[in-house]
């Protein structure tokens, strides 16, 4: 298939680029770089030294023959947008491209007004653009688990069949985000069910989970292909920051309680998602929503699986609890729905000690790179 991935250079789009061209598929990244300013801007880093993007495109090249094309140029310009789509004609779009930090969302106005423009007005464009151009195209959106929040009844995937009243229908899940990032993304899941339902687009939206994981089979092929790895307190996952932590000999530091809990899956298993989602298109017209995660933890669950992994190496590590910076329940209930993509043939691979070990060695390895400051959080919700 002609696939283009919005997105394609960073921590789930590239390893998704990379699977997609081995497959067979011919893949077309769109990407701003604008993740590698955010590094600049927030004295920040990839754990992983990570090459330009052309450097890593032609070095897949060099070793697979597989060619992958790059446009540099941001979504919220709909003129660039849309020359791609009619140079390309994709038959899928895997929309990657979006500010992904609920942290950098709630920074001040002026980080909470670039999220909400970037993210929402960027897949607008989008819509639009298949609209126009592409309209068989089918619209893969990464979403969020996020948008739900954690309500004190079962979360659905993607709609619930409500009774009131003597009366019954079929409705789109109540959202309850908790940050300006994860109303960004109720946003675009409104936009695209109104698109589909106007317009007759196809679409699916992957309410995802928290992504942990650092190398695909085609990351580990040379050093120039490897994976980006956040550890800091505004793009890292809690996985990562507590992995930073221990390598450095810094307590585990929970927010709160620790009683958070949401859905989780490994990197491979979000490329594996998207591809499943191609071969598998909605239908014309259709709006569909997947829960994209395999497991269930707590902050403090993965707090002491951390702890257990460091000391099995030598470190002696310790948790201890913060001041939340966030507004979230720190206790409460959480039992989501997740059968869709299992049912469409994902085979998880799962949060074991083993995995967790290749990531921390991978910490180790890098940990000069590493800057203690970043880890802390820094930014408040009030």
């Amino acid at each position: 298939m002609k696939v283009i991935i919005a997105g394609g250079d960073g921590f789930c789009g590239w390893p998704t680029a990379l699977y997609l061209s081995n497959q067979g598929h011919e893949v077309v990244i769109v990407d701003s770089l604008v993740r590698r300013k955010w590094d600049q801007e927030l004295h920040s880093n990839s754990l992983t030294p990570i090459a330009g993007l052309e450097e890593r495109i032609d070095c897949w090249r060099a070793l697979t023959g597989k060619i992958i094309k790059a446009f540099i140029g941001d979504l919220n310009h709909y003129d660039f947008l849309r020359e791609i789509l009619i140079q390309t004609k994709p038959e899928a779009f895997v929309h990657f491209a979006e500010q992904r930090s609920a942290p950098y969302s709630m920074i001040d106005r002026d980080h909470a007004v670039f999220t909400q423009v970037n993210n929402v007005v960027g897949t607008l464009n989008v819509l639009y653009g298949i609209r126009e151009v592409v309209p068989n195209c089918h619209l893969i959106k990464l979403g969020s688990m996020g948008e739900y929040g954690t309500p004190n009844i079962d979360i659905e995937e993607g709609y619930l069949n409500i009774t009131h009243k003597g009366r019954e229908d079929r409705l789109p899940f109540p959202k309850q985000p908790g940050s300006f990032y994860h109303l960004s993304k109720v946003h675009d899941s409104h936009n695209i069910m109104f698109a589909c339902k106007a317009w007759g687009i196809r679409a699916t939206d992957l309410n995802q989970g928290v992504v942990y994981g650092l190398h695909s089979n085609e990351t580990l092929i040379d050093p120039l292909l490897v994976n980006r790895l956040d550890y800091d307190a505004v793009f890292g996952t809690v996985l990562n920051r507590f992995l930073a932590q221990a390598a450095t000999g810094q307590d585990l530091t929970v927010y709160g309680k620790g009683g958070q809990t949401r859905g989780f899956l490994n990197i491979v298993d979000t490329i594996r998602c998207i591809e499943i989602a191609m071969i598998n298109p909605a239908e014309q017209g259709e709006f569909r929503v997947f829960n994209q995660f395999t497991e269930e933890f707590s902050v403090l669950d993965l707090a002491h699986k951390v702890q257990e992994v460091a000391r099995a190496n030598g470190f002696d590590t310790h948790i201890s609890h913060l001041e939340n910076p966030r507004i979230e329940k720190e206790d409460h209930y959480y039992q989501a729905a997740h059968s869709k993509l299992q049912d469409l043939g994902l085979e998880p691979h799962l949060l074991t000690n083993d995995i967790l070990n290749n990531i921390f060695c991978s910490v180790l390895e890098h940990k000069n790179r590493l800057s203690k400051d970043n880890i802390l959080p820094k930014i408040r919700w009030v």
